[in-house]
């Protein structure tokens, strides 16, 4: 669990009990956001849910304004932190509207595969992004029959939904910085006569490249969308 120094644990667990969080302070936990924030918002699909990094920094920002409300007088430290604060929510907030956004465009495939992930694997839904999904694609359902497949004829009453709604586009291409440098990428062809060929990302370089040839990376954090 990312758990910020400056906040208690939201579990209410003892950090010294053995059990294995991450703890990161008030600025890492910041760059934690952003940086969800930015692969959210280019990545053509909905990626991991960082719930516990979105929580954290509700309590940060809970924290930091009771700080401020604890200052007497004028001080022109307290505009910037109201500032910085405004600034936080509003990345927290375009995060979690990015997210809604991709949920609904692609609800059935977000459902499937979270359906099909394996155990041990991290979930791409929060417990109530997932709450929110299922019941979008059973309004979705309702909303169809009683407009349209009511009124077709038996043998076309039925709507695969996985058919009907578009696939997130892997294929796009996105900019990328890499954060650790990689080496022996595979990248696929750009026409059929060509060839697979392999490529070294140095740490610091910026490209341009099909996403779903580095989206394991973007997974893993060794580079950021930009």
């Amino acid at each position: 669990m990312a758990e910020s120094r400056d906040s208690p644990d939201p579990a209410g667990h003892d950090s010294d009990g053995g059990s294995e969080e991450l703890v990161l302070t008030p600025a890492q936990l910041i760059r934690s956001l952003e940086q969800a924030w930015l692969n959210e918002k280019f990545a053509p699909e909905l990626l991991e849910s960082k719930a516990e990094v979105v929580e954290c920094v509700m309590e940060q920002l809970e924290h930091m304004e009771s700080n401020l409300k604890r200052v007497k007088g004028v001080d022109l430290k307290v505009g910037i932190h109201r500032m910085e604060i405004e600034r936080i929510r509003y990345v927290l907030s375009s995060y979690l509207r990015c997210r809604l956004g991709k949920i609904e465009k692609f609800f059935p495939h977000v459902l499937e595969k979270e359906k099909s992930r394996a155990d041990g694997d991290p979930s791409i839904l929060s417990p109530e992004e997932f709450a929110f999904a299922k019941e979008y694609m059973a309004n979705t359902e309702s909303y169809l029959k009683s407009v349209a497949l009511k009124h077709m004829p038996p043998n076309l009453q039925k709507v695969d939904l996985l058919q009907a709604v578009p696939r997130p586009n892997l294929d796009s291409f996105v900019f990328l910085r890499v954060l650790e440098r990689q080496e022996n990428v595979l990248v696929e062809p750009e026409a059929d006569e060509q060839r697979e060929y392999t490529i070294d990302l140095e740490e610091g370089s910026q490209h341009l490249i099909r996403y779903k040839t580095i989206a394991p990376l973007v997974a893993s954090g060794a580079v950021q969308l930009i």
